[in-house]
This record gives structure tokens, sequence and C-alpha cells, in this order.
């Protein structure tokens, strides 16, 4: 017979406890935001508390258990995270992630312990956020599963606070509906492309070219970038000869030919092109020769110096420093 075992199982066990300190150990007078703020190894906790206004109810009579990530748990989550998450606009995000971490009554490791003792597939941890966590023990440590299938180490625990506990952990749990990877936005100019399979030929070439780091720059840019099918139209060997490093100048210039200094989304450009004298627009691009717009048959048309055209065939792909649009050939400078 399979055994679960919740927190409120152990109420009683939990009110026993408070008369431990009765028995030579001063009871602790500060609480779980002060023993926290006092302990450098979690001050990126206390940092997100106080962006989501939670301090204030951690500071009260409780009693709570804390399960406290690490700096080191935090600095893990995917590059910008941590960023994101303490803007004022993510503040819902990041208030159920850290409720997510904290149960309305006081567990010592002791206590956990003798819970999963009697548990044949750990116990359930009913937190703030509605969401549970459950425990499980691996030898003599205790570990913490969240409903995404993440896990956590109890690294360091039984820091005793007058309202509560706290047990530092070494991994941030995420409750269900919350992906703290999708509050990033989009990706940069080169992050998008990358995640396009249509842009797979560009990609190389940029890479090629040695513009990557450009284009991952603050811009912002516009980018009037050629799909595979595109490359593949350009005569035999074109592509396989560009790439090769002893044209990496040509190369380079064919692409910043394809690009412009400014965010201009697809309203923007038609709306110049047809404000403009005899329906033609002037681009000038970041290779410093100019591409002419205009618009046929109602799509948006670039015609380069040589008087190739190339369609725009998808227009506003967002990236956090620009804007892309697809064509369907290669312009030339």
């Amino acid at each position: 017979m399979k055994t679960h075992f919740s927190l409120n199982a152990l109420f009683l066990t939990s009110v026993l406890a408070v008369f431990t300190f009765a028995c030579g150990e001063p009871a602790p007078t500060e609480n779980i935001v002060e023993v926290a703020s006092g302990n450098e190894n979690v001050s990126t906790l206390v940092e997100a508390l106080g962006a989501a206004e939670l301090a204030s109810a951690l500071e009260g009579e409780g009693p709570f258990t804390v399960f406290a990530p690490t700096n080191a748990a935090f600095e893990a989550l995917p590059e910008d995270v941590l960023e994101a998450l303490l803007k004022p606009e993510n503040k819902d995000a990041l208030t159920a992630i850290l409720r997510y971490h904290v149960a309305a009554s006081k567990l010592t490791a002791t206590e956990i312990k003798e819970a999963l003792s009697m548990a044949t597939e750990g116990y359930t941890v009913e937190t703030l956020n509605g969401a549970a966590l459950i425990a499980t023990l691996e030898g003599d440590a205790v570990k913490l599963a969240d409903v995404q299938g993440n896990t956590a180490n109890v690294t360091g625990a039984d820091l005793m606070a007058s309202n509560g506990v706290i047990h530092t952990i070494d991994a941030v749990l995420l409750p269900g509906g919350v992906n703290p990877a999708a509050l990033l936005g989009p990706a940069d100019i080169v992050g998008v492309a990358m995640d396009n399979e249509q842009f797979a030929t560009l990609v190389a070439a940029v890479k090629a070219a040695g513009l990557v780091e450009t284009l991952q720059g603050e811009g912002p840019f516009t980018v009037f970038a050629p799909v595979d099918d595109a490359f593949a139209a350009l005569p035999e060997g074109t592509v396989e000869s560009l790439l090769e490093a002893e044209n990496k100048d040509q190369l380079s210039g064919i692409l910043t030919y394809h690009v412009v200094a400014d965010k201009v989304d697809a309203a923007t450009l038609t709306n110049a092109i047809q404000n403009a004298e005899e329906g033609t627009y002037t681009i000038t691009t970041v290779n410093g020769a100019e591409l002419t717009a205009s618009i046929q048959d109602g799509k948006v048309v670039l015609t380069d110096a040589q008087g190739n055209t190339a369609t725009v065939i998808a227009t506003d792909v967002n990236a956090s420093n620009g804007i892309i649009h697809a064509i369907d050939a290669v312009v030339m400078p």
C-alpha cells in the first residue's frame, strides 16, 4: 500500500516543536525576512521578495517554512530570466514562484525526515501558491519536486526564525502555468533567424561574414532576409564560394545590403512608398548603397543597384533589437 503524507498530518508535531527551545536554546528573535537578510547566500531571494512585495507577509506571525533558493539557484535560471522576473510588469509571475516555496506551517528537517520514513512515495507539501511540492528522501538528503518535474536538493536546513524556519535549496521550483523563459520576449535578430528553418543559409552566411555580434547588438535593425530558396536560386556554386574565408568581405557587403539601421515595420514602409513621388521609396542600407522600394500587385518589391528585384513575402517578424522581413531573392549592391 502506497502512503502519502501531507503537512497537515504533521501539524501536531510542529506545535510540540515550539516547546523545544524551552529545553536550553533561546527562541530566535528575528523573523523569516530578517534571518534571510542576514544570510548573504540568499540575498537574491530577499531582493525578489521585495520586488514581489511579499516581505511584509513573511514578517507576519506565521508560522512558515521557506524553501529558499540560493543565489546560485537563481543564477542557474536561463539567461536574463531573473532580470525579467524582477521587472514590475512580471510581478504576478514572480509572486506565484515565490509563494510556491512557502508552506503555512513550521516544519524542521527532523520532522520532514520522520514523515518520509513513514511514506513509500514521499509526501505532499502544500504551499501558499496552492500548488504542491513532493518531498522525497535520497539517502540522507531531502529532495523536492515541482509540478513541472524539476527538482531541488535541500542544501542547508533549520535556519530558525521567530515565525518559522528556512531550508536552503539548490534550484528554483516552478508551479504549473509559469514559464519564466516566456517573459523574455523575442530573441535578437540572429536568435530569431536561427529559430526559423527558412533562414538556415542566411544564418550560415551571417556567421561566415563575422556579422553575428553586429546583428546581436543594440540596433535597431531592419533585415530583409532572403529565404533558403532565394539563396538556392543563385547561380550554381555561388553560395559555396561566398562562404569561403577569402570571400568574407564580398559576403559582408552583400549581407549588409540587406540591413537598414532602423526599425521599419511593414506599415511604415508601405506608407512611405505610397507617400513618395512616383510611388518609389529609397532605402539606405548599412552597406551604404540604396534599395528602391515600390508596391506591385499589392506587395512590396525591392529593386537593387543592378536592377534585380525581390518581393517581400513575410513581414514583421519581431526581434528584441529590430524586425525581419523575408524576401524571395538575394539583392546585390
